[in-house]
């Protein structure tokens, strides 16, 4: 790690979106705690380069509101669960990452004293610069809004340079690779590209929030070993960057 911290680092602070599904392995449900742990040391090995790193997970592993709202409960009920959810998936991997011997904090939107600190956007700030791990939870603490959307919103709040959204493929492609074999990837997208060919990649409002403040977004494979550092530290061609002045095919 000694060459990467002798170079200037890309990106000094970053946000790290990790949907609840990227905790489930091969499993169909809940954390399966090798892939949890397998995160959390590239995590660390961040953490080692001189990286500034929050995190946004989500809690479809556990409930999703949208699942739930369909079933006929009510959306806000259901999003508050999701919310729930998302603490569960943080408090998870806060131990992964102490066990490893790295300070973390989990700040929660919703107040829970006993388990989490209360988001304070000062206070975030202050632990990342003193090289702990913030990993924010409960998405915005408001119904009818994505874990995207908090990671975007928390992005900007604490001026993080970029988000790193995980995903099980190498990029954003022209339509499903796995049932479209024609499907290309792109390298780079303006925002615009993305809405209005509704690519799957966050969902509108994260996106529109992010082309307001200029926020480049890297989507990338997670389930490549050592992807989540070569995104942040420039190794190579990964994924594709949303926010270019153009867009490219790779």
């Amino acid at each position: 790690m000694s060459s990467d911290t002798k170079k200037p680092l890309p990106y000094q602070r970053i946000l790290l979106k990790l949907s609840g599904e990227a905790l489930m392995g091969e499993g169909k449900y809940g954390i399966h705690p090798p892939t949890l742990m397998g995160i959390a040391e590239e995590v660390i090995e961040l953490a080692q380069a001189g990286v500034e790193v929050a995190l946004v997970i989500g809690g479809g592993n556990i409930f999703r509101g949208v699942a739930g709202a369909t079933e006929g409960m009510d959306r806000a009920s259901a999003d508050y669960m999701g919310m729930l959810a998302t603490c569960i998936n943080s408090m998870a991997m806060q131990d992964a990452l102490e066990k490893k011997g790295l300070h973390t904090r989990v700040l929660s939107a919703i107040k829970m004293e006993q388990i989490a600190e209360p988001y304070i956007r000062r206070r975030a700030v202050r632990h990342l610069e003193k090289g702990r791990v913030v990993i924010f939870a409960a998405g915005t603490g408001n119904p009818y809004f994505t874990t995207d959307t908090a990671a975007s919103l928390r992005a900007m709040e604490i001026n993080a340079q970029v988000i790193l959204k995980a995903t099980k493929v190498d990029g954003v492609y022209s339509a499903d690779p796995k049932k479209d074999p024609t499907a290309r990837r792109y390298r780079s997208l303006t925002y615009m590209d993305v809405l209005k060919q509704n690519l799957n990649v966050m969902d509108s409002t994260a996106i529109s929030l992010c082309m307001d403040n200029k926020l480049p977004i890297i989507v990338f494979d997670l389930t490549q070993r050592g992807n989540i550092r070569r995104a942040v530290l420039g190794d190579g061609d990964i994924g594709t960057l949303v926010g270019g002045s153009e867009t490219v095919w790779a």
